[in-house]
């Protein structure tokens, strides 16, 4: 009987850094996240103390495993910071939804998942992932969107500015390719409405290793320049109950879309990823009206 051949070969080296990667950006941005909380509870002359995020580790029985961090603040009333390294193998009905799977059904993936639900209606909601996925394949995706819950385009502008900033230095072009995919992909279609205003996304990069992954960390310092900008630019403005249960209602979408069509949600299950962690991008609290 004539053995069947490896597809599935890892490079270790471009792994390992990877997975580095992503473990020092949520450092960062969880140190500015906090400086925020800092800086909030300093002007409130009874705001208690700064938040703080807490962390939980957990592994994946199949192989791998992660840390959960999440912060419920006084600016941020939840955020999760997630990373992940995990390997094993896709179930039968899997494989051939992700390349390279079906040849051999093998992996490899690591990767960060950021989602920030504010206290304020008046800051946006924000979302980021990037993430590196091996099979008889490799590449880059992720993606990063912004999503204000009245209108906002001071916010808007500087949000895209810096993602098309981050897209200039790989190609010319993709901004506005990785924009309109984004525009299609966080869009709910039973409501026929976007989630938000939008921002960037992009899948399966495996043109060149070194400028797939510069590029990959061009996304993150994007978002770690300009989102806690936007968000110390509002978080200090006052609103109103109304401005509230509007924003609770809203959040609802966001919950529609993580449920029914985001892909992360849909990898991470089918994975046997780890429940809490992929469920963090849920808002604390919704209205359905």
């Amino acid at each position: 009987m004539t053995e069947q051949p490896s597809y599935f070969s890892p490079d270790a080296g471009r792994c390992a850094m990877a997975e580095a990667w992503f473990s020092g950006l949520r450092d960062r941005i969880c140190a500015e996240f906090e400086a925020i909380e800092d800086e909030f509870a300093g002007t409130r002359a009874a705001g208690g103390l700064p938040a703080r995020f807490e962390r939980q580790d957990w592994q994946r029985p199949g192989g791998g495993g992660g840390t959960i961090s999440v912060m419920r603040g006084q600016v941020f009333e939840k955020i999760g910071v997630n990373i992940s390294t995990v390997s094993g193998e896709f179930s039968p009905e899997f494989r051939n939804e992700i390349p390279g799977a079906s040849e051999d059904p093998r992996f490899w993936a690591s990767g960060i998942s950021l989602v920030a639900h504010m206290c304020s209606p008046l800051v946006p909601a924000a979302h980021m992932n990037t993430r590196h996925i091996v099979t008889s394949k490799a590449w880059f995706g992720g993606g990063a969107d912004l999503t204000p819950i009245y209108p906002d385009d001071a916010a808007a502008q500087e949000f895209h500015a810096a993602l098309e900033g981050a897209c200039a230095s790989y190609d010319r072009d993709c901004y506005q390719r990785f924009k309109k995919w984004c525009d299609e992909y966080f869009h709910l279609p039973h409501r026929g409405e976007p989630r938000g205003v939008g921002g960037i996304f992009f899948d399966y990069l495996d043109n060149d290793f070194a400028s797939d992954f510069a590029f990959t960390r061009g996304v993150g310092e994007a978002f770690l320049g300009v989102y806690p900008g936007i968000v110390r630019a509002h978080m200090n403005e006052p609103w109103t109950q109304a401005e509230r249960e509007h924003q609770l209602v809203r959040r609802g979408r966001y919950v529609e879309f993580n449920l029914l069509h985001d892909r992360g949600t849909k990898f991470g299950l089918m994975t046997g990823g780890n429940v809490e962690a992929i469920l963090t991008s849920l808002p604390p609290e919704v209205r359905w009206p």
